[in-house]
């Protein structure tokens, strides 16, 4: 896993095109018709996505057919259909950036593809049911054995919120064994993610929740501790880790959890922030960040895979793709949608009250 040949690739495609492409597609046309879901304004995804036809493309040089089996929904691709994310679309757009797919048709150029084989989707556009794109646009994955309909679904996943989590989790300081970390949204894929991999590390974690109901699940995967979001946080996290000296925190809840997470750290501990979810500015008590020497820092995933090196890239797939694959690594999913679907998935999505992804799966796994 760790000697893929286009990693590199993979990574600046998804960069820059898993944030929907342009809605264009070859020329050539089959017989056949498929479905994909596109959007030409910016809005309230449930209002402006739309399900269109068209004919299969026949293949040009150097490109690959694939069936896309399964595909998350994300925030991220929510964010940008509404115009609320940090790279504009260009309009009209397919949207969808991540996802898994089989090789069903290759051009004679191609080598590195065949027939039948499951392929991470890194083209983007992964909302349809199949994509023709140069061969570049799809990681190979290697030979896992037989694969359940539930691994081929987690596989899907892979590319965002995994990386997320691990990146997160190893770039800000050495954590070490027995440490504890604090983290709001702990029902998230990423929370999830995170809370599999601290466990595999041995690092303790803290798991800020907004509702009541999710600690079993939490437990299950391996957390140390649940709270409910609060005024007093800060109090009950202390008192949770008996007062242990806490040098790194994640939220991507932002408003006044961000400001609770900050106060929750030890003399120059760490708070990395990656998304709002609660639509609020951040609060915060500026003098304890002067006094305890605080580090506020973002993280963008969309920035890593444009500035990471080949080796960085390949480092972090092959951590999280053979856990994936072995199941030790894996996030809830809610429910499941066709394209036909795509409004009911996307407003599914958006709720809230949700403990798990939901899945646009276009063809039978």
């Amino acid at each position: 896993m760790k000697n893929f040949s286009n990693i590199k690739v993979l990574a600046l495609i998804l960069a820059y095109s898993s944030f929907a492409m342009a809605d264009h597609h070859a020329s050539s046309k089959h017989d056949s018709q498929v479905k994909y879901i596109s959007y030409s304004q910016i809005g309230n995804p449930a209002d402006v996505l739309e399900v269109k036809t068209e004919a299969s493309s026949a293949l040009n040089s150097g490109e690959v057919r694939v069936k896309v089996l399964a595909a998350p929904i994300n925030p991220s691709d929510l964010l940008q259909i509404s115009g609320n994310y940090g790279v504009a679309a260009v309009l009209p757009a397919r949207p969808g950036s991540e996802g898994v797919g089989r090789v069903t048709e290759v051009s004679p150029q191609v080598k590195n593809l065949k027939v039948g084989q499951l392929v991470l989707l890194a083209i983007g556009s992964t909302w349809a049911e199949e994509i023709v794109a140069p061969a570049e646009g799809f990681l190979p994955l290697p030979n896992l054995g037989t694969l359940s309909a539930e691994v081929i679904e987690q596989l899907a996943m892979s590319a965002v919120n995994p990386l997320t989590a691990l990146l997160m989790l190893t770039s800000y300081g050495d954590i070490e064994e027995g440490q504890w970390i604090v983290q709001s949204a702990a029902n998230s894929a990423v929370g999830g993610y995170v809370i599999q991999l601290a466990k595999q590390r041995g690092i303790k974690t803290v798991n800020i929740v907004r509702r009541e109901g999710l600690a079993d699940d939490l437990m299950a995967k391996g957390a140390d501790v649940v709270l409910i979001d609060g005024p007093n946080l800060t109090a009950q996290i202390a008192k949770a880790t008996n007062n242990a000296s806490i040098m790194l925190a994640l939220d991507p809840v932002g408003g006044d959890t961000y400001g609770r997470l900050a106060n929750s750290l030890g003399y120059g501990g760490t708070l990395v922030t990656y998304g709002v979810l609660s639509g609020k500015p951040a609060t915060l008590d500026t003098g304890k960040v002067i006094f305890n020497d605080t580090r506020l820092r973002g993280f963008w995933l969309y920035k890593w895979y444009q500035t990471a090196t080949t080796e960085e890239m390949q480092a972090a797939f092959g951590q999280v793709i053979p856990l994936i694959a072995n199941g030790t690594l894996k996030a809830n999913i809610d429910s499941r949608y066709t394209v036909d679907q795509i409004k009911q998935a996307v407003t599914r999505a958006w709720e809230g009250g949700r403990n798990g992804k939901v899945l646009i799966v276009p063809n039978p796994l």
